[in-house]
């Protein structure tokens, strides 16, 4: 099947436009610093500069070269080339603001943040990605930000910027009511829906199939639940979503017409033990790999044996996804994380034997904080990838330095 469609904020397209940002930046918070007054708003500019470097014992898709995907890994043997590579990375650079206003219906907050890390058509590049652009005002909320389906505490203290690939996790365009706030919490939102197919064997096999195009009539709906405690947390989330697609050549004698219901549970928690903070989530559902952090297609093709006029019929891909880490705070000045995380994904038997079907990912790091604001630390890293049926697996193990300089500043208030 073709692609349903890619979610921009997955994977956004910024091209240019950074001396604009920059500047725009520049300019709110010279405002903010002159603009100091009784009403008690506040701003807050805040980032980072990071660098990124180490070895890469094996290969891996070269647009993802500084990070550690499953899904990027090669899917037959020496599918880019030699192995080792030693790589140097600047793209999780970050800068953001936000801001606070008192109102007589509760705070007005607002977000704004991007990186420097390409993805989509810029993938590989070091160019600016928005993270969030989004307000609340009570309990309301709209814009860009994390979706509630996702539980972003369950990501660990790690150097490695793509992350766990087991693990929920999705910026999403959407409106959000929040009639519970705080450490215990209830949010349900309407988010931009979206998805993407695999064509599989039959991408140049069936006539029209390259005509079948994307539908979503309706938003996908999502919901948390958070219970906070003094140890911690439980939190259950869950996702809902319609999508169809038509095809576009009614003269042909292959219907290729079909739709599917995604849906996903993901249940996640931090379990604080002293000063160290275990990180767990296990997610499972059909046809949620957008939301995923490193998963393929939502949809595949399946053989529908018997009916020429339909061969293959679209199926909402299954999946599991388990992630277990934990932050250790050693001292003041030292911390170490530790932890593993899989996906598995029920493939089909129009999908390709090469398609990927499960993934592994594991990390262990030292961080040393000498100074406030700076961090800096060594990494290992591990990447594995399983085919569909071909029997074919690839991994990769990297060693990363980091160096982190975090920087702050607020404005205004009294």
């Amino acid at each position: 099947m073709k692609p349903i469609t890619s979610d921009a904020t997955r994977t956004p397209h910024a091209r240019g436009g950074a001396r604009t940002v920059l500047l725009a930046v520049s300019m709110l918070a010279t405002g903010a610093a002159f603009a100091q007054d009784a009403s008690n708003s506040t701003m807050d500019l805040y980032g980072f500069i990071m660098l990124d470097t180490g070895y890469q014992a094996k290969q891996n898709h070269p647009d993802w070269y500084d990070v550690v995907r499953p899904t990027k890994l090669p899917a037959f043997e020496d599918q880019f080339g030699a192995d080792g590579d030693w790589f140097f990375s600047v793209r999780q650079t970050r800068l953001g603001v936000k801001t606070s206003t008192p109102t007589e219906m509760g705070a007005l907050t607002t977000q704004f943040e991007f990186e420097m890390f390409g993805t989509g058509v810029d993938a590989g590049q070091t160019t600016i990605r928005l993270r969030h652009a989004y307000g609340e005002l009570g309990k309301f909320g709209a814009g860009q930000t994390w979706s509630p389906f996702m539980d972003i505490d369950v990501f660990p203290n790690s150097v490695e910027y793509w992350g766990p690939t087991g693990m929920a996790f999705f910026r999403n365009v959407q409106v959000r009511w929040m009639p519970i706030q705080g450490d215990t919490r209830l949010t349900f939102a309407l988010e931009r829906p979206g998805a993407s197919g695999d064509q599989g064997d039959y991408a140049d096999r069936i006539a029209g199939l390259g005509g079948v195009s994307a539908h979503f009539p309706l938003p996908d709906v999502s919901a948390e639940y958070r219970m906070g405690r003094d140890w911690g947390y439980l939190e259950a989330a869950g996702i809902l979503r319609w999508m169809e697609w038509e095809d576009n050549n009614p003269g042909d004698a292959i219907d290729l017409d079909g739709d599917a219901v995604g849906w996903g549970i993901n249940l996640s928690s931090n379990i604080k033990v002293g000063r160290n903070t275990f990180r767990v989530a296990a997610v499972f559902g059909e046809g949620i790999e957008n939301y995923m952090n490193d998963a393929p297609a939502d949809v595949a093709p399946r053989i529908n044996i018997g009916d020429p006029r339909r061969p293959i019929v679209g199926e909402a891909l299954p999946l599991v996804g388990i992630t277990a880490f934990v932050d250790i705070t050693w001292s003041e000045k030292m911390s170490s994380s530790v932890g593993y995380s899989m996906i598995d994904i029920d493939t089909t038997d129009g999908q390709a034997a090469s398609a990927f079907k499960h993934g592994d990912y594991a990390l262990a790091n030292v961080m040393f904080y000498p100074v406030k604001g700076l961090m800096y630390g060594p990494e290992l890293q591990w990447g594995r990838r399983e085919n569909a049926r071909d029997g074919f697996t690839s991994d990769d193990v990297r060693v990363q330095f980091s160096v982190k300089y975090n920087f702050s500043r607020t404005f205004g208030g009294t």
